[in-house]
């Protein structure tokens, strides 16, 4: 496919996801089912395109005088992919599998200057998150926001129980892979422009191997900040699919014990796999069954919580979630996630540490949640988030947020990496 059938696919991936209220992911797959003639290299672009427009969709749509999926795909191939109206209309004029040339007013509006828009849309976010964003980052909510509206990198955590980061760095070699920006496992593959593809590494023998794992730089820095240690008891309280499991356990040296667990099982299920060819012996996996964790209660060095959030913190990954979330469903996670707090409390031994850890830079989750926690649970005390970054990351060139009540807030803008927020409290010993 050239580029114009291309931009008519992503034009039609777009409207289908509308109509249909469908993920993006799916909307892809069911469009490659139904036009098996597109090789990878087209799947790749067009996806490349819809997510483009997806991301940034208000500041598109404002520039565009129209949030038509056509509207959007063109505007991003003009702003973003640097193409010019004129070579879009030789190449339309040129396919018969090609959209519309462009009119004179769409030329108009690409070529034209940007009218001014409310914050909000610079930032492409929703109207009402303002607020919050304002109260998270400050001043620079909107420069925080439109970091958050960019391509996210392919990062990867090299496994220290079977590999290093020097040794999957030549191992990926080909693919141009580099240091990651906060910890010293960590690998990242920069986000590319335009038709890129991102490599899939998962095929690559190293990954086979066990010598590392796909986990953004944010997913890895706090499953560090966690401070697991050698020896401890550690519960994974919301575990998912183990990747914060797993890092501990290369943390520990596969000394001491961690026990995940998930309320969800479908979610558990990738993780026996993981451990296995990870190499890791100290993870026990404590699937959803009633008193599936009595045994562990008050006995725990350490309870760590990925709660269950609205995943703010990962928008440029997947940007329909910005577009569809409301300010019910923000509370209904905040509700959720102090239920999970206020349980945790019974396995946290005295002298323990409760780590609180969600992808989303939203205050109601993180310091109003980290607030409210030590108010009804007097006998922790807040870890200082400073404290906590510089006794792990002192020598790094990233800079995160740290809150009055302890939290640490990282970014695309401030550290590199998704959006996360992590709080630690730890329990008077007795």
């Amino acid at each position: 496919m050239r580029l114009p059938g291309r931009i008519a696919a992503a034009i039609e991936i777009l409207a289908d996801i509308e109509a249909r209220k469908r993920p993006v992911a799916e909307a892809l797959k069911a469009w490659g089912l139904n036009n098996r003639f597109a090789g990878a290299g087209d799947r790749a672009a067009i996806g490349n395109l819809v997510y483009d427009a997806l991301r940034r969709k208000a500041s598109h749509a404002a520039a565009m005088g129209s949030d038509a999926p056509r509207a959007l795909v063109l505007s991003v191939v003009v702003r973003e992919w640097a193409l010019t109206p004129e070579a879009l209309n030789d190449a339309f004029a040129a396919d018969s599998h090609a959209p519309e040339i462009l009119s004179v007013e769409e030329i108009e509006r690409l070529v034209g200057d940007v009218p001014a828009a409310p914050d909000h849309v610079r930032a492409d976010v929703p109207e009402w998150t303002a607020a919050a964003l304002a109260e998270s980052f400050g001043e620079t909510w909107v420069a925080e926001a439109q970091a958050m509206a960019g391509r996210p990198p392919l990062d990867l955590r090299a496994n220290a129980l079977k590999s290093s980061r020097d040794k999957v760095l030549k191992s990926l070699a080909r693919f141009n892979p580099e240091a990651g920006p906060v910890t010293p496992d960590g690998v990242r593959l920069a986000a590319g422009n335009g038709d890129s593809r991102t490599p899939n590494v998962q095929t690559d023998e190293g990954y086979l191997k066990g010598w590392f794992e796909v986990q953004d730089q944010g997913s890895q820095a706090v499953a560090t900040l966690a401070g697991a240690r050698p020896g401890e008891q550690v519960l994974d309280l919301c575990a998912g699919a183990g990747g914060k499991s797993l890092a501990m356990a290369a943390a520990m040296g596969n000394k001491g014990q961690i026990f995940a667990y998930d309320s969800d099982r479908s979610r558990l299920a990738p993780i026996y796999d993981r451990l296995k060819r990870s190499g890791v012996r100290n993870v026990q996996v404590r699937p959803p069954e009633p008193g599936a964790l009595d045994d562990l209660i008050g006995k725990m060095d350490r309870v760590v919580i990925d709660a269950p959030c609205t995943g703010t913190g990962t928008w440029r990954r997947q940007p329909t979630a910005k577009w569809k979330l409301t300010p019910e469903q923000v509370a209904t996670r905040v509700d959720e996630q102090r239920a999970i707090l206020d349980q945790a409390v019974a396995f946290v031994k005295p002298g323990g540490a409760l780590v609180y850890i969600t992808c989303s830079v939203l205050p109601d989750e993180n310091a109003h949640q980290a607030k409210a926690f030590l108010e009804r649970h007097p006998d922790f005390a807040a870890v200082p988030g400073n404290t906590l970054w510089m006794k792990h990351f002192a020598g790094g060139a990233a800079r995160a947020r740290f809150s009055p009540e302890g939290g640490i807030l990282l970014s695309p803008l401030s550290t590199g990496t998704d959006g996360f927020y992590l709080f630690m409290a730890q329990r008077a010993a007795g």
